[in-house]
Formats: structure tokens, sequence, C-alpha cells
């Protein structure tokens, strides 16, 4: 919409005809055409100004509706340099801009990069006009100032300048950035007072403004006063109840509108996709590739459903996803190359992510691809891969941020390499000045208390400048079961108890330490302050994708079609396995029951039934992707190493922590997890 705003502001006044082809007088390389404005060719700049603009200083002195077409004409053409002669060679014929011209000076000086020589023209300007004073709010608003937008409506105000429906959307949009509500809600009661309530422009940024604060009640009323919706309009309203969490509301938007455009279709997905409800993002995404379909997805849609297929490990789904933006000559995008890394990294496939990668141009490597990268590895566990994608990244001369840090202190504190860990902690300020945060520090505490440095860990909580969060005692109660600390773990639930009372993997992975350590008396009480706090555990699941299909377990679970099939393969495993040296390591079943009992509970964990699931209905060839909501358990995880050698297939399990890559009886963690 402010595009349209944009191209529509300049027709408030009557213009000469046919700049174009007045701007030809003074420069032969101008092509007349008026189908060659938006694509202007370079202009050489080898003439001196006087041959450049021979053909107009033979007017003493032109008017100013003579300049005022060719200000018109380089606004948004990236033509600065021609702007500037110009305005020299009014400067050397005495012609001082009037509020007309200065507004279209301003707007040519805005949008080629030049603001400050846009605000120094808009205050030489002795009689403002409200069409001046639209030009340096749209500058402004345009080259990210919002706070300078409110002022300068201020300043208007205080003049008695009217604002109109040119006014009002930007510094709408300006109110929104900065969440300026008071000053936002000031804006709305003026446009009642001009007017302007019914104005499709005003009304649609009214409404994404009243979105943007958080106040869709108003949003809402405004859309209902509207007599004229533009799309953009119900657009920004979905967008809206998405944001709330109102999926409901939305999708009876979305099925209610009388014409919809790619962005109502992005929206619908985006917000699907920010619910965690990734299996109707795609659905609707497929709804847009039909053939009937009136509108396809563009580089935005694509780059809106690809997390959802992340989300959901959907491999297939996002690989053919990838295949479309082949077909649709999107490849070369380095936006679309980046949400792909990160769709095949959390699916599983660092060689397609590192594929994406490679595919983006290096001048083209923003920060964001960069980062992505070393998230990618990092999440896998390859640390080293990490560093070396961080040094290269700085040899390309892009620098880091505070994103980059986390990515690459949990690739070291995944891989062991704490020295390197440590030392990159220690550059984040005095080499690259970027000011460390909860999740830096939270990562420096795993990855001492990973590598059985808990005491060092503890010390480290204590000189942390600022109140230590979840996040950080987390860490440590994670790493505590690992080395089985007891006194040290109950020191970090003990604060977890009070900052996230209600999160019960803290309570959990206490009871299992006392589980562990066979104190089962810890364990009743824990239990039974859970159930007396009303606290419910999250059950262990697991699922795995087979031909775009999800199939899920929970453990023990025996609703499955082909149970009987997976519970006759788990059966005959252990006798397989052991003849190769498995031992079950009952620890991990946390009840009170026999060695024999104990042994039978392991076979029935989630991930070995997907596992099982996996193994009858897919061909030795395919690679067996697995996720699962908790951390895997360490039986499981030998037991996974000896399935991958016995039936010779590659395993991927991604866990809340990290991918586990199994391969001929190996794990890509090394057993460091």
């Amino acid at each position: 919409m402010l595009r349209a705003l944009r191209s529509s502001s300049t027709t408030i006044l009557p213009e000469p005809p046919q700049p174009q082809a007045f701007l030809s007088t003074i420069h032969p390389h101008i092509d007349p055409s008026p189908t060659k404005c938006t694509t202007p060719k370079p202009f050489p700049y080898t003439s001196t100004l006087p041959t450049l603009l021979q053909p107009i200083s033979d007017q003493n002195p032109p008017p100013h509706l003579s300049y005022a077409p060719l200000f018109q004409f380089l606004t948004g053409q990236n033509f600065l340099k021609l702007g500037q002669q110009i305005h020299a060679h009014m400067t050397l014929h005495g012609l001082q801009p009037n509020a007309f011209l200065g507004a279209k000076m301003v707007a040519m000086y805005a949008s080629s990069g030049d603001l400050e020589s846009a605000v120094t023209v808009f205050r030489k300007i002795k009689d403002p006009t409200s069409l001046l004073y639209n030009s340096i709010i749209r500058a402004y608003t345009n080259n990210g100032y919002p706070l300078k937008t409110i002022d300068i409506y201020r300043e208007m105000h205080s003049l008695r300048l009217k604002g109109d429906n040119f006014t009002f959307p930007f510094v709408l949009k300006s109110c929104a950035n900065v969440l300026d509500v008071w000053m936002g809600e000031c804006v709305h009661g003026q446009s009642l007072r001009f007017g302007l309530e019914l104005d499709a422009y005003v009304g649609t940024s009214l409404i994404d403004f009243y979105v943007k604060v958080g106040e869709l009640r108003d949003a809402n009323k405004v859309f209902d006063l509207m007599t004229v919706r533009a799309v953009s309009s119900w657009n920004a309203l979905i967008a809206g109840y998405m944001k709330e969490g109102e999926i409901r509301v939305a999708e009876d938007l979305f099925r209610g509108m009388p014409c919809r455009n790619i962005v109502s279709w992005t929206s619908m997905i985006s917000g699907y996709t920010q619910n965690g409800l990734a299996e109707e993002a795609l659905s609707l995404f497929d709804e847009m590739l039909k053939e009937d379909s009136e509108v396809k997805p563009n580089w935005v849609t694509i780059m809106s459903v690809l997390p959802a297929c992340a989300h959901s490990a959907s491999f297939e789904r996002g690989r053919r996803i990838n295949e479309y933006v082949n077909r649709i000559g999107l490849e070369s995008n380095p936006s679309v190359q980046t949400a792909l890394i990160a769709m095949y990294a959390k699916c599983g496939s660092l060689v397609n992510a590192r594929c994406c990668f490679d595919r983006i141009l290096e001048n083209e490597k923003n920060l964001c691809a960069w980062n992505t990268m070393i998230t990618a590895y990092a999440s896998h566990g390859q640390g080293l891969e990490s560093v070396s994608t961080f040094e290269n990244m700085v040899r390309a001369g892009v620098y880091p941020d505070a994103i980059t840090f986390t990515g690459l202190l949990s690739g070291c504190s995944h891989s062991g390499i704490v020295e390197f860990g440590l030392r990159y902690f220690n550059s984040m300020q005095t080499k690259y000045c970027v000011e460390p945060r909860h999740e830096h520090y939270a990562c420096v505490v795993d990855l001492l208390a990973r590598a059985g440095r808990l005491v060092e860990a503890k010390e480290f909580i204590k000189k942390i400048p600022m109140q230590p969060g979840p996040s950080i005692w987390g860490a440590l109660l994670a790493a505590c079961r690992k080395s089985r600390n007891l006194e040290i773990a109950e020191i970090a639930a003990k604060e977890l108890f009070v900052l996230e009372p209600e999160n019960s993997c803290n309570y959990i992975l206490l009871s299992n330490m006392y589980a562990e350590a066979g104190m089962w008396k810890e364990v009743d009480k824990l239990r039974a302050r859970l159930k007396c706090e009303g606290i419910k555990k999250n059950p262990g699941c697991s699922w795995i994708e087979i031909k775009g299909k999800a199939h899920l377990f929970l453990s023990g679970d025996l609703s499955h079609p082909q149970s009987k099939e997976i519970y006759n393969l788990l059966e005959a495993l252990p006798e397989k396995i052991k003849a190769a040296g498995y031992i079950p390591n009952t620890s991990f079943v946390l009840h009170d029951i026999s060695e024999e009992e104990k042994e039978q509970n392991l076979i029935i964990h989630s991930e070995k039934l997907a596992i099982a699931f996996g193994l009858l209905n897919t061909n030795p060839e395919v690679v067996i992707r697995i996720t699962k909501n908790l951390r895997i358990c360490g039986d499981c995880h030998t037991v996974i190493k000896f399935i991958s050698k016995i039936y010779e297939r590659e395993i991927v399990v991604r866990d809340v922590n990290r991918f586990h890559h199994f391969r001929d009886g190996a794990c890509s963690c090394g057993d460091y997890w």
C-alpha cells in the first residue's frame, strides 16, 4: 500500500506533461519513450555542466515548473549526480526552490540515498506547505527514521498545516515501528477530524498500526467501519489475528475475502508456520501449486513455508519445494537459498544444506547466510566446521553479530572443543564489539559443564554481570546428569523451580537423576509435587516421515496399524545386538522394577518404534530420519549404533538438543552429547 502511496503522491498538483521528453532536451542519453522510464540507461558523466544543460540555460531564468518534472523523473532512478547537476544549474541562475519544487527535490534526494541533502533543501524553504512536509515525512520513513518522522509531523501540526491521506500512512507506520500508541491514537483522531476515516489508505494504515501495537480490537473496529476495503486491509487484519494466535478468525477472514492476492496467501502460510501448524501451512502451499490456482507462490511465500518443513522434519516436502524453486528460476536468489539451508539442516541433511550455501555467490553471502550455515554445523555437532565457516566469514569481510556467536559457541560446546569456545567468547567484546547476552553465557556454562568442568561452570555463573536466567541454570542442570553430580544438580534445579515453576522438564530431569541413584523416596516426593501443583509431564514421542506422511509413536504405542510387525522386529532385536556386544543399560528405566522388566521397558521407547517402522517400510539405500521431542536416552543411542551396523543403514535422529548421524556402528557425536 505504501508503495502505491509513493507512486500516487506526485499527482497532487498538475505537472507539465512528458518529463522524459523534456529531460531528453538536456541530455541525449535519455530515451523519451515512456516504456524506458523504469529501467533508465546509465548516464556517462564526461560532459561538463554547461554542455549538459545548455538547451535549458537559454531560458533566463527557467521557471520553477520547468525543473519540477526533471526532479520528479529522477526520483527513484538513482541518478543522484545528474540531480545534483540540475540543482547546481538552478543555483547558478539564482533560482531558489519554492515549496512545490522543493518537495520534488526532497523526494529525488531521499530516493537516491542522500537524506542529508533532502533535509537541507527542506529547511531552506521559507513558506512550507503540506506537500513539502509530506515529502520529508516520506523521506524519513523510507530511510528508517521513525522518530524523526514523528517529530516532523508534530512540527507540521504546530504550523497548522493539514495532514492528508499521504501524510497519515507514513506517520502511522513510524508510530507502529516505535510502538508509540499515544501518538498513533492522536493521528487516528486527526484523520477523523479531517474526514479521512473512510479513506482506504488511511484505514489500512490504521489497521496495520493497531495490529503491530497489539490492539487487535481497535484494528477490527476500524476494519468494520470501512465502507471500501482494499485487499491490503484484509491482509493486515489476517496478519494481526495470526500474530495473536487467533487462527480460526484469520481463516474465516481469508475465506471471506472477495479477492485474494499473493500477500493474502503468504500471510496465512506464514501465520500457520509461526503458530506451529506445519501441516496446515504445507497444505495451503500445495493448494497454491494447483493448476487452477489464480495465485502462484513467489520467493516470499517459499521463505514462509520452508520453516514448516523444518518444524515437522518433512525432508521430502522440502526437497520438492527446492525442485519447484529451481523450476521457477529462484535458484540464484540468496534469501531463498538461505531459507533452504535452514530447512535442510533442520531436516537432517547437512550435505544438501552445504550445497545450497555454495550456490550463493561469494559477494552475495550476507551475514544471515553465514549465520545459518554456522548454526547448521553447530546443531549437527560439527564444531570444527562451525569454526572454519566463521573464520571464512571474517576473511570475506562480513562481521559477526550476537546470532553468529550463539551458533559458534553452541558448536564448540557440542563438539567438546572447550578452549576454542572460551577463546571466541573472550573475543566477542574486545575484537568484534558484540555484547554477550544470556544465550552466550548459557553456551559457556554448557561448554564447561558438558566437558565435566561443573565446578568451573558454577563459579562462572557467579561472575555473570546479569541475573542468570533459565537457559543458564538449565544448561548446568542438563550437564549434571551426564556427570552424575547430584549436589550441583540440586542447586541448579532449586533455581529453576523458582524461575520457571511450571516447566515439568526440570522436575523430570532431577527425578531421573534420583532414580538412577536409587533414591526412590526423593523420586516419589518430586512426582507428588508435580501432581499436587498440577504440572503435566510432556510424553516422549518420535516421528518419521515416509512417502510424505508423518507417523507418530509414543512409548509403548500399540495404536499403529503395523504394531504387530514393529514389535516382532523389536523382540528379535536384543538377541541380534547382544551377539554383537550390546549390554542393556537399565539405568535409563526410571522405575523400581526387576532387571528383566527394565530390559522389556527399554524395547518400547518411542525412537525404537519409529526406527523399526522405518526398517520395515523403506529400501536399504534410504536414510531413516527420526525426530524426537525429548533428549534421546543413552540406551537407545547405543542400540541405534548396533542397528546401523547390523542392518547396514544410515539413521539420523534429531532430538531436542542436536542431530545424531548413525552409520556403520558409530555416531557423529562420538558419544559426546
